[in-house]
């Protein structure tokens, strides 16, 4: 009994064995075909003749290509933002007679220091020959005096004046009068916070009645740039109303503005 047991394990062993060799065989002829004759094979994969240098030469191509697009995005910004500014300003002319006169004003010196640095060193040379720009455009409240008395309202009182005053809105913008160096920025209890401005040649402007002051002492500016806005009055111009204060030196000694005024 148990010898049949045996041979009929064996007999089922072998059946088994001849049965996964010839499932191996089947898949392998499913794999590879070969042909004897021709000296020909076949195989299920897909062979691929490789081209050496490819990869970097995309990869240069990108990098190229990459550096070049971002040169013309740099240039199109460039492009881009010039041409808004130019547009804001000539929307900004274009309207100027629907501004009130300090609106209108400061688009007149927006544009006359528009793209000028106050970094950038200058060649002062202001002669008797030479005339200034108005700081603002205003009436002139008080005139200059050397010679006489001038009565000042706030004061109540004559006296001499070594300047001109003239009337301007708060916060209108004021404008440096010639190419100039500010040599210095200060307060007095009189004109407020002013800018002294060296023309050149011993002639000097200062500048009173002023509030956010755009430059510092050193600093140039050029002819119609932004200097300041028009600050509220002193306690010594309160009748008067606002203003700017202007004041011209040469040689130490003031002159009338009036005469250097365009």
């Amino acid at each position: 009994m148990k010898e049949k047991a045996r041979q009929l394990f064996r007999d089922k062993l072998v059946l088994v064995m001849v049965v996964l060799g010839l499932l191996t065989i089947v898949a392998a002829a499913g794999t590879v075909t070969i042909h004897r004759g021709g000296q020909t094979e076949e195989t299920p994969y897909l062979q691929m003749q490789e081209t050496p240098g490819i990869i970097a030469e995309k990869d240069e191509i990108s990098g190229e290509t990459a550096g070049q697009a971002a040169e013309l995005s740099g240039k199109e910004e460039t492009v881009a933002e010039e041409t808004y500014q130019e547009e804001k300003l000539a929307e900004a002319s274009g309207h100027k007679e629907k501004l009130s006169p300090a609106e209108t004003y400061e688009v007149d010196a927006a544009q006359a220091g528009a793209g000028q640095s106050s970094a950038t060193a200058l060649t002062l040379n202001f002669t008797e020959n030479s005339r200034m720009a108005w700081p603002i455009q205003g009436n002139v409240l008080l005139d200059y005096s050397m010679d006489t008395t001038i009565y000042f309202p706030t004061l109540d009182q004559y006296k001499c004046n070594p300047g001109i005053v003239i009337q301007g809105e708060v916060s209108m913008p004021v404008v440096a009068p010639a190419n100039a160096q500010i040599t210095e920025i200060g307060n007095n209890e009189e004109i407020g916070n002013y800018a002294v401005l060296n023309l050149g040649n011993e002639y000097t402007v200062t500048c009173g009645q002023l509030k956010e002051i755009q430059a510092e002492a050193g600093d140039y500016l050029e002819k119609g740039q932004i200097l300041g806005y028009v600050a509220e009055p002193t306690k010594y111009y309160c009748v008067e109303g606002s203003n700017v204060y202007v004041e011209m030196d040469h040689q130490g000694a003031p002159v009338d503005p009036l005469d250097f005024m365009e």
